[in-house]
């Protein structure tokens, strides 16, 4: 009878010995954070003698389709020699400004440029598509205080400010070399990181363009500051940022991205601060991350959420130390980083776009003279 008892408690005992070590094996594995490799043979050769400019925008839409805002002008002659007049060799020519890519890296359609009824910005800068399949596209150069919405096939829709440069961060009407923009499908309200040239996150009706609201760093009122004469314009390049100072009460140039999580949480990347900004939907301030303080180009350039069901991490790009990282989004923390300066597969060279899709591969965008995409394989697809 002892006997049997103990044999019985010893089962009894097995048994909660085992169903501890399954959940804690269950709960290693949820929290294991995923690991990426690059893809160098996506995107697939460009058709019609195209060739790619500086990536100034990258999202995925709904299908797992990726699109690109690129700028055909920021191309050598001798890169776009084909286009010369005469042609200085057979390839290449530029592509046009967004580029609709299928998963495999094949091109779906291509369009943008100058056209009747709106003003295409000087410099492209930021893409996004919206619920509706609505594409959003901006621009950051000198006088590119528009933002544009097309169809998906490229008929145009609205225009929101005109071009002709920021009227400053109070101004309600022009805009101010966006860089990045969202839209928030259970609102229908974009807003957008403005940006290059004003100070602030400003929300706009997604239909109309009608103002809703703005706010600049942990809230407060935007403020632009004083303009001196013959002082170069900060255009991200660490102008005015000092490593050492406390943090600035308001965002720097640029107010480089602006992304809505699932549970209504707003990330600003302030990029020459160094950091990124969390808010709620009206402009509270949440907390803020900062990322390698002494960096003077910004450590900050954009952010994507990984797409399981909490959005438990965030993966950040930075521009000045040319990495890809992994970040948990509740507190921040670095849990692994990608890349670094150079021209391989897997290195960047000026580092300015993330997106992710749903299966979790992470695409990359590159600006000056690197002019290149990459893709990032996950080592295990996310948990829906």
């Amino acid at each position: 009878m002892i006997v049997t008892s103990c044999r019985r408690l010893f089962a009894f005992a097995c048994g909660i010995t085992l169903l501890t070590a399954g959940y804690a094996a269950q709960a290693a594995d949820a929290e294991k954070p995923p690991t990426f490799k690059v893809d160098p043979f996506w995107p697939k050769t460009l058709p019609n003698n195209w060739i790619l400019g500086q990536i100034g925008g990258i999202t995925v839409d709904s299908r797992g389709h990726v699109w690109i805002n690129q700028r055909p002008r920021s191309l050598t002659k001798d890169e776009a020699s084909a286009a010369q007049n005469p042609p200085l060799a057979k390839c290449c020519i530029p592509a046009p400004p967004v580029i609709e890519f299928d998963p495999e890296g094949n091109v779906v359609q291509g369009w943008g440029g100058d056209g009747q009824g709106y003003e295409w910005p000087t410099q492209e800068h930021g893409i996004f598509v919206d619920h509706k399949g609505n594409v959003w596209v901006g621009g950051n150069g000198a006088k590119d205080g528009q933002v544009l919405k097309f169809t998906h096939d490229g008929k145009f829709l609205l225009q929101i400010g005109k071009a002709g440069g920021p009227g400053g961060s109070a101004d309600t009407k022009q805009l101010g070399q966006v860089a990045d923009f969202y839209v928030d499908a259970k609102t229908n309200e974009v807003y957008m990181a403005d940006g290059y040239g004003n100070h602030r996150i400003i929300v706009l009706d997604a239909d109309t363009g009608a103002f809703k609201r703005m706010w600049g760093a942990y809230g407060n009122k935007p403020v632009d500051p004083p303009k001196v004469a013959g002082a170069p314009a900060n255009n991200g390049d660490g102008g005015g940022y000092d490593p050492k100072a406390p943090p600035s009460k308001q965002f720097a140039n640029p107010v480089h991205c602006v992304k809505v999580s699932n549970d209504g949480l707003v990330y600003v990347c302030d990029r020459t601060n160094n950091r990124v900004q969390v808010f709620k939907t009206d402009g509270t301030f949440v907390k803020e991350f900062f990322y390698l303080r002494d960096t003077l180009r910004g450590s900050v350039t954009d952010v994507t959420f990984w797409p399981d069901a909490k959005q438990t991490y965030l993966i950040t790009v930075d521009f000045g130390n040319n990495e890809m990282r992994l970040v948990r989004r509740s507190d921040g923390e670095i849990l692994s980083t990608y890349g670094r300066q150079g021209r391989n597969a897997g290195q960047f060279h000026w580092l300015h776009d993330v997106a992710v899709d749903a299966q979790g591969n992470v695409y990359t965008g590159e600006v000056g003279d690197a002019k290149r995409l990459q893709k990032w394989l996950p080592d295990a697809p996310p948990k829906k």
